[in-house]
């Protein structure tokens, strides 16, 4: 995004970090991160470094970006299993800049995408990084999310349909129609739409670039990153997400599987036994989870296509201009959905 703090933003920045005993100043900022949506920055001082997320330059779709829930949502999970920054510090709107922010702990590892650093480039610790993803998720699953206080976060019952029609609306005509070239994806997610498998806290881009992982041996999930699109729903839509980011050998990949192309190296769990390990943990029944996964592509497919509206009517980031983006997503969903011409783009 077209955003960088000033020397008067950044002077702000460091009193509201230095009156809360955060960093001592003078400081440095720094982007990070591939998302095209939150900005995020890393924040140091000489001797500490935090981390402070923003949301993009305004105007802000309704409902979109709300970092105050995202704060909250970081701090009711702190005290469980899944592991999560910690936030040091919430701005609201005005008090530093013309959005709210929060500060968070900084994580020190790597983030993986195209290929996985040293120590954790071996078979054994791909794999070992590999598990413990999974095993992130279903913990993330696991948590009793009434009792951390997030009964508001989210309405599970129903979810599946109204996330459906929600997310349609966001491209749909004035009659409530889909683009024709989301048109067959959409009359079979509607067909074949299933009842819930449970209601849990959903992560909603839950994958490896996601994660910061610990810098030393064994590979492990050192923090998950990203929570914005985060609610309480059907866990099965993080399971069919985090399949439809990760890339297959011999296949196109599409956008968001190319943030994950170190999946493709030698060591990593294939999906199936990523699946067969989530369910172990979980005991959830996995038949339906060609729907979850066709979803979340057709999903990726509807938020690209809104973005680039905007960036053709002058607002967001010009990254989602080209048309191919959503074509691709479109192209994969249609093979989960075992639908005809899913090779089409390619041919």
């Amino acid at each position: 995004m077209a955003w960088d703090w000033t020397a008067e933003t950044r002077r702000e920045l460091q009193q509201f970090l230095v009156a809360r005993g955060i960093l001592s100043g003078p400081i440095t900022t720094r982007a990070i991160g591939d998302g095209h949506s939150n900005l995020t920055y890393l924040v140091a001082d000489g001797t500490r470094k935090v981390i402070v997320r923003r949301p993009p330059p305004p105007p802000i779709p309704p409902g979109a970006n709300d970092m105050l829930r995202e704060a909250r949502l970081l701090t009711a999970l702190m005290p469980t299993a899944v592991p999560v920054p910690e936030v040091l510090a919430v701005a609201e709107q005005g008090d530093v800049l013309d959005v709210p922010f929060y500060v968070m702990s900084y994580a020190p590892g790597p983030v993986v995408t195209t290929e996985t650093p040293a120590p954790l480039n071996t078979p054994e610790q791909r794999r070992a990084v590999g598990n413990d993803l999974v095993d992130t998720l279903a913990a993330l699953h696991a948590v009793d999310w009434r009792a951390r206080g997030l009964e508001n976060l989210g309405r599970p019952q129903g979810f599946n349909s109204r996330h459906l029609r929600r997310m349609r609306r966001l491209v749909a005509d004035d009659n409530g129609d889909p683009p024709a070239h989301f048109a067959d994806i959409d009359a079979w997610l509607e067909a074949n739409t299933p009842p819930e498998s449970g209601a849990t806290i959903v992560h909603c881009d839950f994958r490896i670039g996601n994660l910061v992982l610990a810098p030393d041996i064994p590979g492990r999930v050192a923090a998950v990153l990203d929570w914005e699109l985060a609610t309480v729903g059907d866990p099965l839509l993080d399971v069919g997400y985090l399949l439809a980011t990760i890339p297959e050998p011999g296949r196109p990949m599409n956008p968001t599987a190319e943030l994950s192309a170190a999946l493709l190296e030698h060591g990593y769990p294939s999906k199936d036994e990523l699946m067969d390990r989530y369910s172990a943990h979980t005991g959830r029944d996995l038949t339906n989870l060609a729907w979850y996964t066709t979803l979340a592509l057709w999903k990726l497919a509807v938020l690209y296509e809104y973005s680039r509206r905007r960036v053709l009517d002058g607002i967001g980031d010009p990254y989602y201009t080209d048309l191919d983006l959503v074509r691709r997503f479109l192209d994969d969903a249609r093979r989960s959905a075992g639908l005809a011409g899913a090779d089409a783009a390619h041919r």
